[in-house]
């Protein structure tokens, strides 16, 4: 992973092979941004005109790069696009920052060093910068048959070093806040490697085996139940789901505790390794992404060991639901009724709903521990797509301030979200003949009659939301700021902030 540092250095006289600045866009052209100051001086004054000249305009994710000039140390300068000029006494907000150090590292891959000289008037600016630099710089190099070995090309890979300059590195709130960044930048990358790992390298038992390999690493407290140990306490979500699979399902329990903790959050996450809609089966065109229906799980995973790392004051426990999705003689069949955890039944009418099967069964296990609050997080319906796009996950919730806590954490942390109702006439559209309640409604509204679903296997007087990640969650176009394509992570900074939040007492 990229190494961030911190620098009191000048942004002319700091040895790096490319140097970023930022440019907003101003009424009459490219404005540059505060840090720019002693590079625009060794351009004699003219930095922003040549900008313009070479096409700039300082709109965000733009990113325009020219020779360095004499009086600067660097090679090459970078010029990384902010947007609009902020309002006279206002600062730079942390997204954009994010977003243009993200662009600017992208664009640097291949560079060993590059030094950012970004707007930074605190501490919270130097980790926008940090973490924007650090996610923007991912690559996923793991299947390529030059990906790290002997030989391997050295222009595919990603920035080394990014090093933050104006701020302060023996400042405790500096140096806290880049410690931060780069602990929450590591797990979202963690996150997005397990997202882009092919099915066949990452079925449900393979990943409980790197759970398990991590647990040991961090300290942290594991169970695994296999699938004996599934039939046997009746998860019957889980095991219907699987059960078309030759690679059995699993059900894994991480546990983060602290001794000071007065708090406990339980994250529970869909963890579908591939989803080919079962007996349901999706149509072409819509399985080859559906190795990312893990993103749930994987986003639960990360967001745990980032808690640990950081070592917050709170408990965290994390739930991955693990299974395959397939057709076969054994698969579960449109109109079978399952018994889940909780001892309900399910009339399933579609298999290809399978991910609220599976998480119906975690969030009962989950209340059983009686936590202050349940989060699950899944790549669950199209509906929510169509409603909120590709960049925006839904927010659900049985308490509505609660609700409006975990959008305010997401937008903060710099994840888009929207607060979505619970009709309760959609509950309806549910019933079912022959069972308690059927895995489908009608088809309008389907994100939200999910969620309704989900809450039916929430423990009494458990505060619970629900974040639908299946817009984000995976990024088919091509690369802005610092999101890549591929994996990417959706709700592991969100999950993050929300411990840190019940470690300081406020779960909203």
């Amino acid at each position: 992973m990229t190494a961030l540092t911190l620098s009191t250095s000048g942004a002319a006289t700091l040895r790096a092979d490319a140097l970023v600045v930022g440019v907003t866009k101003g009424p009459k052209g490219p404005v540059l941004a505060p840090g720019a100051e002693a590079v625009d001086q060794a351009f004699d004054g003219k930095l922003a005109a040549v900008l313009e000249t070479l096409g700039a305009s300082g709109e965000e994710g733009e990113v325009t790069k020219l020779p360095a000039p004499a009086g600067v140390k660097a090679a090459v300068v970078v010029a990384a696009g902010l947007g609009g000029v902020p309002a006279k006494g206002d600062g730079y907000e942390g997204e954009a920052l994010r977003r243009a150090a993200g662009a600017a590292a992208r664009a640097l891959t291949g560079t060993k060093k590059a030094a950012f000289a970004l707007p930074v008037a605190d501490a919270d600016d130097a980790a926008a910068i940090g973490e924007g630099a650090l996610l923007g710089a991912y690559a996923f190099t793991a299947f390529r048959s030059d990906g790290g070995g002997k030989g391997a090309s050295k222009k595919g890979e990603p920035l080394a070093e990014a090093v933050i300059l104006g701020g302060k590195p023996r400042d405790k709130a500096f140096k806290a806040a880049v410690e931060r960044a780069t602990v929450v930048a590591a797990e979202v990358n963690r996150a997005r490697d397990l997202i882009n790992t092919p099915s066949n390298a990452l079925h449900p038992a393979a990943f409980a085996a790197l759970a398990q390999e991590a647990a040991k690493e961090h300290g942290l407290a594991i169970e695994v139940l296999d699938e004996k140990a599934l039939v046997k306490g009746g998860y019957g979500g889980l095991m219907g789901v699987g059960q078309g699979s030759a690679n059995p399902p699993r059900l894994v329990r991480l546990g983060y505790t602290h001794p000071e903790a007065e708090k406990t959050l339980a994250l529970v996450g869909k963890g579908i390794t591939y989803d080919s809609g079962g007996i349901s089966l999706k149509p072409a065109g819509h399985n080859e992404t559906m190795k990312c229906d893990m993103s749930g799980a994987a986003a639960v995973f990360s967001a745990v060991l980032a808690a640990a790392k950081l070592g917050l004051r709170v408990n965290v426990t994390g739930w991955l639901a693990l299974a395959e999705n397939m057709p076969s003689g054994t698969a579960t069949r449109p109109g079978d009724v399952l018994t889940m955890y909780s001892g309900k039944t399910v009339e399933v009418l579609n298999t290809d709903a399978e991910g609220r099967l599976v998480l119906a069964d975690a969030l009962t296990r989950a209340s059983e521990e009686n936590p202050d609050a349940i989060v699950d997080v899944a790549t669950l319906t199209g509906a929510m797509v169509l409603a909120l796009g590709d960049r925006t996950f839904g927010v659900m919730a049985n308490d509505d301030a609660f609700r409006t806590a975990v959008h305010e954490i997401a937008e903060a942390a710099g994840e888009q979200a929207w607060p979505m109702p619970m009709p309760a006439e959609l509950r309806k559209t549910m019933d079912s003949p022959v069972a308690d309640i059927a895995n489908m409604g009608v088809r309008n509204g389907g994100g939200l009659i999910a969620g309704l679903f989900l809450q039916e296997f929430v423990g009494e007087g458990i505060t619970w939301a629900h974040l639908d990640i299946a817009g984000p969650a995976f990024h088919e176009s091509a690369p802005y700021g610092y999101t890549p394509k591929g994996g990417t992570g959706s709700a592991v900074r969100t999950l993050v902030r929300l411990a840190e939040h019940t470690a300081e007492g406020d779960l909203g």
